[in-house]
């Protein structure tokens, strides 16, 4: 049985199986530490870029690669993700380790890079099981004063001034959003249709720019084996410069989304110990001095939209056989409800 947050590590995925032995020649001599026979598990988990435990000489490395199969333009970018994570090394926003990216796909079929073990736990389930309702509120208040961190880092002395365009965030993530839903379409949704329209003709005039994360949300936290702190973040396949609210909207979904998409009744988390969303919100913008609550909900609509689109992208590559989790079929058609809520919301702001 795993332990309450330990990652669960399972045999290669038939689907993910790539050469091993090429893998371990590629890294003998360029990775230290790396030494005798390579032990390769996957994280189970993650519905875009598997992840897998590589075990060798006594240490151990995460790897991470693009998926196999046809994939959606600009999607799966493990550069992007090696980029960003090298970039916030040494930062106040704790991330593991990169060792290496390698690009040549002949070595194991995909682009990836290769980075630290970093030992915690990470928690997939919002109500956080097992945890005292202090612990829960001090880890909430931890993601959201590492949230705020992430959104004060200065992006262009870090060195990405040409990781994403700081001008127009809104108006360009609705049309890339927009196309990789039609991309990966499986049937009529209307309230896609209306999101699509509605978000587009109504973009807040206002413009920032920061490093956005993109996915930030407890399950992409790693928290230290005991205590209720974060020790790095995961996931910033996402990540680009952008309006720092999308990701507080994206953050504060657990609020919001149906319980069928990880959702829960604000009630319901309170009684656990985790705070109210109007108190996360507030601790937010008392760590990074602003309020625009008109934006965050246009942002909270915007984010909706965009877990539905990517949800869609995930059952779609289900249904072609090459999603990152093999539980992705039956989660993937969560997507029309979150459309429906999402609408449901813009309807709230004067959506027709």
């Amino acid at each position: 049985m795993v332990a309450e947050g330990a990652p669960e590590l399972v045999p290669v995925l038939p689907n993910h199986r790539f050469d091993e032995a090429a893998l371990a020649a590629y890294l003998r001599g360029r990775l230290g530490g790396f030494a005798g026979d390579l032990v390769v598990r996957q994280f189970q988990g993650g519905q875009s870029n598997p992840t897998f435990h590589l075990a060798a000489g006594g240490h151990a490395f995460v790897l991470r690669k693009k998926p196999p199969g046809k994939l959606l333009p600009s999607a799966h970018a493990v550069d992007r993700e090696y980029a960003v994570l090298a970039a916030l090394a040494g930062s106040d926003v704790p991330v593991p380790r990169v060792h290496l990216l390698c690009t040549d796909e002949a070595v194991i079929g995909q682009m990836f890079y290769v980075m630290d073990y970093v030992p915690g736990r990470v928690f997939a389930d919002r109500a956080i099981p097992g945890a005292t309702p202090a612990d829960r509120a001090a880890m909430y208040d931890d993601m959201n004063r590492i949230l705020a961190r992430l959104h004060r880092v200065d992006w262009r002395a870090a060195g990405l001034g040409g990781f994403g365009r700081p001008e127009n965030y809104f108006a360009r993530q609705i049309a890339r959003w927009s196309k990789q839903y039609e991309a990966s379409r499986t049937e009529d949704v209307p309230a896609m249709e209306r999101l699509m329209r509605w978000l587009a003709e109504t973009t807040p005039p206002a413009d920032e720019a920061v490093i956005v994360h993109g996915d930030f949300r407890l399950g992409n936290l790693l928290f230290h084996p005991t205590e209720p702190r974060v020790l790095a973040v995961l996931d910033w396949e996402l990540s680009t410069i952008g309006h720092p609210l999308a990701d507080l909207a994206y953050n504060v979904l657990t609020y919001r989304l149906p319980e069928s998409a990880g959702g829960a009744p604000e009630a319901d988390l309170v009684a656990l110990g985790i705070p109210a969303e109007a108190d996360y919100v507030a601790r937010y913008v008392q760590r990074v001095g602003r309020a625009d609550a008109a934006t965050l909900e246009y942002a909270i609509v915007f984010a909706m939209f965009r877990l539905a689109a990517i949800v869609a992208g995930v059952y779609r590559r289900a249904l072609d056989g090459n999603a990152a989790d093999a539980r992705a079929l039956e989660r993937g058609v969560v997507f029309r409800e979150v459309a429906e809520r999402a609408w449901a919301y813009a309807q709230a702001l004067g959506a027709r």
